[in-house]
């Protein structure tokens, strides 16, 4: 299991699942100067301090999620386009429903919405397990062969209509869904664990949206919080 918060790490390798990484203290990482900046003047200046989440996001070279002719953009606070009408989110939304899971590293953690692979990677160095799901093949394809690159081995994806979930991994600690619905999708509070935590956008994917964080309870209707509004592109459906 990774234990992400190095802040001041250098030439260190880094554990992930079982294999290892050069962490993001190297001297030799280019873009190590950005992302500190990213995380102190992006993330943590707006009110995110949880140290886990921080490391994470100082660990987890964005630039290598991003097309080549937007490298220099990579650490920018917005989202940048992946092709397919597709998009990797600002870092700071990554922060912050990355922090509202309340992840432990014994989690096991659904994704709907690979993408670029950028949220799982985030994930992977806080929790035990990560399925993701992405509904465009090219996406899919490419996020498990970068995130294969980068050393992540407790990373796994799948090509899929992502508002059914995954039912023969279920039940999971979190889940978190990168698209906007329409509803919050009955399959995946059933695939929850109670007590656990679902982070999903949720209005017209014309419009501003709104982020809920749904808490599954053991008896009775989930608890739904409205934390604030977001845009996100519309999650696809397989029909």
């Amino acid at each position: 299991m990774a234990k992400a918060y190095l802040p001041k790490a250098a030439l260190i390798l880094f554990s992930v699942g079982v294999g290892f990484l050069l962490v993001a203290g190297s001297d030799d990482d280019p873009f190590l100067g950005d992302r500190r900046e990213m995380v102190r003047r992006q993330i943590e200046a707006r009110g995110i301090k949880d140290q886990k989440v921080l490391g994470a996001l100082l660990h987890v070279p964005r630039h290598r999620f991003v097309a080549t002719e937007l490298l220099q953009l990579a650490y920018q606070d917005s989202p940048l386009p992946i092709g397919y009408g597709q998009t990797i989110s600002q870092p700071y939304i990554v922060a912050l429903m990355t922090g509202l899971l309340e992840v432990k590293p014994e989690h096991r953690i659904l994704e709907v919405g690979t993408g670029s692979g950028y949220q799982a990677a985030i994930l992977a160095e806080l929790v035990k397990e990560v399925y993701s799901i992405e509904i465009i093949p090219a996406l899919g394809e490419s996020a498990q062969k970068r995130l294969s690159e980068l050393g992540y081995q407790n990373i796994t994806t799948r090509i899929g209509d992502g508002y059914f979930g995954w039912p023969e991994k279920a039940p999971f600690d979190g889940i978190i869904v990168t698209a906007a619905a329409t509803d919050i999708p009955p399959p995946l509070l059933e695939q929850l664990k109670p007590t656990g935590h679902m982070v999903i956008p949720v209005g017209n994917p014309d419009q501003t949206q709104l982020l809920k964080l749904v808490t599954k309870n053991p008896d009775g209707p989930p608890t739904v919080r409205t934390v604030e509004n977001v845009r996100f592109v519309p999650l696809r459906r397989s029909s």
